[in-house]
């Protein structure tokens, strides 16, 4: 068997697959997110090592963990947790989604070896600037530090004793030179930092370590299970989808939404704001455009009107064109293409027969066409999509799902119920390091397929130059 762990923000999630990629057993344990401060989002590492020990505890009352072979790992990706030279934290793990070091980043970002060496705009949420705010504002907490890791490469520390990163989230640091899959010399010492603090480098579906024999004597593992680089939550989730060859992509109607394609090459433009990163597996890049407001723009709508997110999308019937209201999901910000932390939402174009069905149309579509403002970032790039898989929880609304297929103008492969996401990625890389194999990042089964709704690509299309003009005016306004 072979054991995925995903460190996600709010739990840590275990999921067990045997040889033919069945799921034999899941278990998961919550996390908490501490906010001590406006625009502070952090979590104790001890956390993540105590959530972890639960999920194990539960799955060995599950099933036999003797035939566990390999362990893959992924998690949010960013968190910059700091580590003195007896391995004992400094600070809390500052988190993905926190914006304390915004001025350090616009800083960092001014400079174009960041931008030319990393891929990347320099976002507040990525490691370099966090590290860069507390050399600022504590410098007696960075002149302590000997290694800066992930939050999934903490959980491997503790599992296997190695300092390990893999290429798929250290692109999100700021100081990976991402075609060269190494670190940058330059960018490291433009930190203050040096290669002594970075972990060592490995490929997702490589060997980083052994799980240790302490760790496998409490749970009933055998001896040598091998740990996988593993992937961050995005890549991983690709790898659970069989996103990695050119072409295919997904699309992720989470809280916030992600269209993410598989790239064969390394082609960056960061002036787009899409991320450009190592894929987990090797020689193979990845591209994302991020909004940060999908699900949650909905569910924002919901408690505004005193409805069910679910409720609200039932009765909505057959797909129809766009109406003149807009929505411009801009709730706290936005990544792709705006970059854009300042800018805020709204509705556009209001009139008496925008009634509760009216508005909830326009925030689906709202979503929609931040989604292909992605697309077009990506295609910008040079980025072909010719597939695209369809998950996270707004996938489960058929309006929407015809909503995003007929916006971007691409089919959306619905996969069969079961969970093909990070924890499951993970999985298979753990199994990949266990085995050797390169054949097991397949597609999994697809339920169905949803087309472009042919007699309204015209009107979405016509409908979404309309929201990026208002969009323009939006950053202006805000």
């Amino acid at each position: 068997m072979y054991l995925g762990l995903d460190l996600g923000t709010s739990s840590v999630k275990g999921l067990l697959i045997n040889e033919a990629q069945d799921v034999v057993a899941e278990a998961t344990a919550p996390l908490t997110v501490s906010r001590p401060h406006d625009g502070w989002s952090e979590q104790a590492p001890a956390d993540w090592i105590a959530a972890t020990e639960h999920v194990l505890d539960d799955l060995a009352g599950q099933t036999d963990l003797g035939a566990v072979t390999g362990i893959g790992l992924s998690g949010h990706m960013h968190g910059a947790t700091l580590l003195d030279a007896a391995d004992q934290v400094l600070w809390p793990c500052i988190l993905w989604n926190d914006t304390r070091s915004a001025a350090q980043a616009q800083a960092m970002d001014g400079d174009p070896q960041w931008r030319d060496i990393s891929g990347n705009i320099v976002f507040p949420g990525f490691t370099a600037p966090k590290v860069q705010w507390m050399r600022e504002t504590h410098p007696d907490i960075f002149d302590k530090i000997a290694t800066v890791l992930l939050p999934k490469d903490y959980l491997r520390l503790w599992l296997t004793g190695e300092k390990v990163a893999e290429m798929s989230d250290a692109a999100g640091t700021s100081w990976l030179d991402t075609g060269a899959r190494d670190w940058s010399d330059a960018l490291l010492a433009a930190a203050g930092l040096s290669r002594d603090a970075m972990p060592r480098l490995v490929e997702g579906a490589a060997v980083s370590g052994t799980l240790r024999g302490a760790l496998a004597n409490r749970w009933g593992f055998g001896a040598n299970v091998v740990v996988a680089g593993g992937g961050g939550d995005n890549a991983a989730s690709a790898v659970g989808m069989g996103v990695v060859k050119p072409g295919q992509a997904f699309v992720s109607l989470g809280t916030s939404g992600v269209l993410f394609a598989a790239c064969d090459g390394y082609q960056p433009d960061p002036g787009t704001a899409v991320h450009t990163f190592c894929h987990a597996l090797p020689q193979t890049w990845h591209q994302m455009g991020v909004i940060l407001s999908a699900t949650d723009s909905l569910n924002w709508w919901a408690k505004l009107v005193g409805s069910d997110a679910s409720a609200l999308t039932a009765g909505l019937g057959d797909l129809q064109a766009p109406g003149r209201t807009l929505f411009l999901p801009y709730l706290g910000g936005e990544r792709t293409p705006l970059n854009d932390a300042a800018v805020r939402g709204g509705f556009v174009g209001l009139d008496h027969g925008t009634d509760q069905a009216a508005g909830t149309r326009a925030v689906l579509e709202g979503v929609a066409f931040a989604l292909a403002d992605c697309r077009d970032a990506l295609a910008a790039t040079g980025t072909v999509i010719d597939s695209c898989v369809a998950v996270g929880g707004g996938s489960r609304s058929e309006y929407w799902l015809n909503a995003v297929a007929t916006a971007l103008n691409i089919p959306l492969d619905i996969p069969v119920g079961g969970d093909f996401g990070a924890a499951f990625g993970a999985a298979r890389l753990g199994m990949m390091a266990a085995t050797g194999r390169d054949d097991v990042a397949t597609p999994p089964p697809m339920a169905r397929r949803v087309d472009p709704d042919a007699t309204l690509t015209d009107a979405f299309s016509e409908t979404h130059a309309r929201y990026k003009d208002a969009a323009r005016h939006m950053t202006e306004l805000s």
